[in-house]
């Protein structure tokens, strides 16, 4: 059944009705399974979402590469499978998002190269099929099934479509979450927590001037969650992301005795004992209440390097020997 799209680039064809109306928002996300045919005597397939694995997922309104798919998704009804014509004036994008998605989880030895525009006019972008719809447009079909619709209120955003509000709002619910599961012994989940209100937190901080009053009230927020996030690193045996990130709170709190007693276990870890020394010494020296658990892992540490000074003669002595 042909119906008219609005667009008279655009013809929409029902081959099976939906099950319920929607009101489409910008920030609505939508997942749909498409299939792309040429419009050819053989009406070649260029690509299937279901033999790429996944359906496609978008969010209306935040500049998707493909405007075609943001248009016709909106004419659609949930559970509609439908097929549009669209002309070739609308799709000089086609080629490159359908490359995006081709590669979407490959490694990077698997990927085809990188264009640039000289490369692109000598060498195309890696497929065939997708070089002769650059150098000859051609109009297209799209098959596509919405299977589901989510309110911006229904679903949790990625920071990417939050505005700076939203991202404030949402820092100390991640670090409740990460809270929560940290006390659950889940340090891998709560890490993930973390890093994302670190994330909204940068991003936030890159549009105030460094040195003023809001960039000091975000960082003074993202300082507790670094130490958090350095304690589940600790747990997981990355001593290198736990050197990294307790520095970064030294530099903006030199007397951070957490991030000095994190880090000093973190050069443990790593076997960087001179450092290890350094800032135990320094934890020592500014809580003594710590003075007994530091010495404890002074005596280790200790125990530790008379075994590799140990280790280091026997393979020595057998070279010389």
């Amino acid at each position: 059944m042909e119906h008219e799209s609005g667009n008279p680039l655009i013809t929409k064809n029902i081959l099976h009705a939906g099950t319920k109306s929607v009101t489409f928002t910008s920030g609505t996300k939508v997942f749909f399974h498409f299939q792309t045919r040429k419009c050819d005597d053989e009406q070649t397939v260029v690509d299937d979402s279901r033999k790429l694995g996944k359906p496609m997922e978008l969010v209306l309104g935040k500049k998707f590469k493909f405007e075609v798919w943001e248009t016709v998704v909106q004419m659609m009804a949930l559970n509609e499978v439908a097929s549009f014509t669209v002309d070739k004036s609308l799709l000089s994008g086609y080629p490159f998002l359908s490359k995006t998605l081709r590669e979407a989880g490959k490694s990077r030895e698997q990927r085809r190269p990188h264009c640039c525009g000289v490369t692109l006019q000598n060498d195309g972008i890696g497929y065939e099929d997708l070089n002769r719809l650059i150098k000859e447009p051609s109009d297209l079909v799209f098959t596509i099934e919405l299977l589901k619709v989510e309110a911006p209120e229904d679903y949790e955003k990625e920071s990417w479509q939050m505005n700076e509000e939203e991202k404030l709002e949402a820092i100390p619910a991640l670090r409740a979450e990460g809270n929560s599961l940290f006390y659950n012994k889940n340090y891998k989940a709560a890490s993930g927590k973390y890093a994302l209100a670190i994330g909204m937190l940068e991003q936030l901080m890159l549009v105030e001037k460094p040195g003023e009053e809001e960039w000091f009230a975000l960082e003074k927020q993202k300082l507790p969650l670094l130490l958090n996030f350095s304690q589940c690193k600790l747990y997981e045996k990355d001593y290198y992301a736990v050197i990294e990130h307790c520095s970064t709170v030294l530099k903006s709190d030199p007397d951070n005795v957490k991030a000095l007693f994190r880090r000093a276990k973190a050069h443990v870890g790593a076997w960087n004992p001179r450092e290890a020394h350094g800032d135990f010494a320094r934890v020592m020296e500014l809580d003594h209440s710590l003075l007994a658990t530091v010495r404890k892992e002074l005596k280790q540490l200790e125990e530790m390097e008379r075994k590799q000074d140990e280790e280091d003669k026997s393979k020595l002595k057998g070279k010389i020997f």
